[in-house]
Formats: C-alpha cells, structure tokens, sequence
C-alpha cells in the first residue's frame, strides 16, 4: 500500500528548508494568535496556490477554496468562513480570485451532464444566462470562456457583499473591501477586475454589478 511516504519526507525538507531561512519562524507561528490581513475566496484548482501566487507566508492569508470560486447564499461552509474572518479575525479585505482556464467554467459552457457537480455549478450557469448577450456574437471559445471566468468573479464579489456578515460590519463603518481579481496559469500573474466594493452604495440594487 502507498502511503504516501514522499510526501512525508517532502513535508520534512520543507520543514528544515524554512528554519534555515528563517530559524525560529514555527515557534514564532504557533506562539501567537493567527492574524492574517485578507480573506481569499478561490478555485479548488490545485494549479492555483493561494498563498504561492502572491508570494505570502504561513499565517498571512486566511483560505477558502472551492470548485469555480463560488460565493452561494446557502453554503454555510462558506459563510462561516467569511464570519469568522470579518467578525473574529478583522480582516479587511476579502480577495474573491477566479482563474482562466477554470474546469468549472469550461464544464458550464458544455452543457453536458456530469452528474452531482452539475447542482454546484448551476450557480455559474446562472451567470452564464444573466449575461448571455455578451456572449451572442462571440465564436471563439477560449474567448468566451475566459470571459464567463471573469463574469464569475464579479458575481461572486456582490454575493460577498449581500451577505448578512458584510452588511453588518458596514452598518457598523468596519472597514472592510471586496475585490475580484482573476489568475492566468499561462503567465503567472493576476488581473484586477478593478470591482473593489467598500460600502453599500456601490452594489447594484438588484445584486449584479451592470
């Protein structure tokens, strides 16, 4: 049976790589109280390290992951997460960051059936449908893909700031931001939406930004 002994002996080479660099960093780790400064909302998409791609130590960014980076009203998973990171940890920025290239994104836009996951991903059909007359006239599929990726994101950026945690900490002038941001696995690096939302006035009434 495999157990899975490389990743141990990985585990111990990162492990001593890190105390020679920075000797004394797990003990500094484990003696205080997590403190970290953003929220990150993303793909469960093992090409998209959150912590990695931005260059951040243990302990510097709080993580939840997900299949298509969704933001749904009725995920206490995810709804618990951004309560704790906003009420108990008060963080300010929560970071919703979608990629190109999603599995999601390209399993919607098959319209194909795939079983179970098809209830998770009707929420990104949803957008789909929304915003279908951006897609109309558009025939290259990597085009369209791309740009239902970022759709997703911004959806998913006024789903965060319709929830009850956001509200509150708003009507109670905490200082909290909402950004979309979107990852290229071609080229390593992020785009900002620039759809950073920071109070109330600045979502749609009817939940979607235009």
């Amino acid at each position: 049976m495999d157990k899975l002994q490389y990743l141990l002996k990985q585990n111990k080479e990162w492990a001593v790589k890190v105390r020679k660099l920075n000797p004394g960093f797990f003990k500094r780790l484990a003696e205080k109280n997590q403190t970290p400064k953003y929220l990150w909302i993303g793909c469960a998409d093992s090409r998209v390290p959150a912590n990695q791609i931005v260059n951040l130590l243990p302990g510097d960014m709080f993580v939840h992951r997900n299949i298509a980076n969704l933001v749904i009203h009725t995920d206490f998973n995810c709804l618990s997460v951004i309560q704790y990171a906003v009420e108990i940890l008060k963080i300010k920025h929560i970071i919703i960051c979608g990629h190109y290239g999603c599995g999601g994104i390209k399993t919607t836009l098959e319209n194909k059936g795939h079983g179970l996951i098809d209830n998770w991903l009707r929420h990104v059909k949803d957008v789909y449908l929304y915003h279908k007359e951006k897609f109309q006239d558009m025939t290259n599929e990597k085009q369209k893909m791309d740009l239902l990726c970022e759709l997703n994101v911004i959806e998913q950026v006024a789903n965060v700031c319709h929830t009850t945690t956001a509200k509150n900490a708003w009507n109670k002038k905490q200082e909290l931001m909402v950004h979309g941001w979107i990852y290229s696995i071609e080229d390593g690096l992020i785009k900002d939406l620039e759809v950073t939302v920071s109070g109330h006035g600045q979502i749609a009434e009817n939940n979607r930004f235009k």
